[in-house]
């Protein structure tokens, strides 16, 4: 009986193809965040939420809905359910009194600061095959290439990148 060698084993596909190592990227950043933000009510979209929260001005709910590009209906029911999580409260507005402006507790900028060294944590194990110059420099440009294409076609919020790959 002949023996058959065993096939080699495959090469990456499409590894020295752009859109590919984009896309493994993006998975696994994707996937590491979720694990960091899983506990978050409203995931992606209430730390993005709590993020601005803390970072910003603390804007009124229907301002904070059209800067992150979510549905106002949407953005009631997170702001629900981070309010529920003590993350956030809900102020009257000095300036209209039907408004309500969205300001982050204490308890939402401790768990922002968590969340923030998970990502970040996260960050490190996905760049761990780059030394920390190149991890550096990876930034950089990575940072720069974002910078010039949103130039070209912007993005107006932190969502619609990920939606756009969605609809095509």
């Amino acid at each position: 009986m002949a023996v058959v060698p065993a096939p080699a084993p495959p090469s990456l596909p499409l590894s020295d193809d752009l859109g590919w190592s984009l896309g493994v990227l993006f998975r696994a950043y994707t996937k590491a965040a979720g694990f960091v933000m899983a506990d978050v009510p409203g995931g992606p979209r209430g730390y993005q939420i709590l993020a601005t929260c803390v970072r910003d001005t603390p804007g009124t709910q229907l301002a904070l809905a059209h800067q992150l590009g979510v549905d106002r209906t949407v953005m009631t029911y997170l702001l629900d359910d981070l309010e529920k999580a003590g993350l956030v409260t809900r102020q009257p507005d000095p300036a209209d009194r039907r408004a309500r402006r969205i300001v982050a507790t204490e308890t939402g900028r401790a768990t922002l600061a968590e969340l923030d060294k998970g990502l970040c944590e996260a960050e490190d194990r996905l760049l761990a095959g780059l030394p920390d110059g190149e991890r550096a420099t990876f930034r950089e440009l990575l940072q720069r290439l974002a910078a010039n294409v949103n130039l070209a076609d912007p993005i107006h919020n932190a969502c619609q990148a990920v939606e756009d790959i969605g609809e095509r």
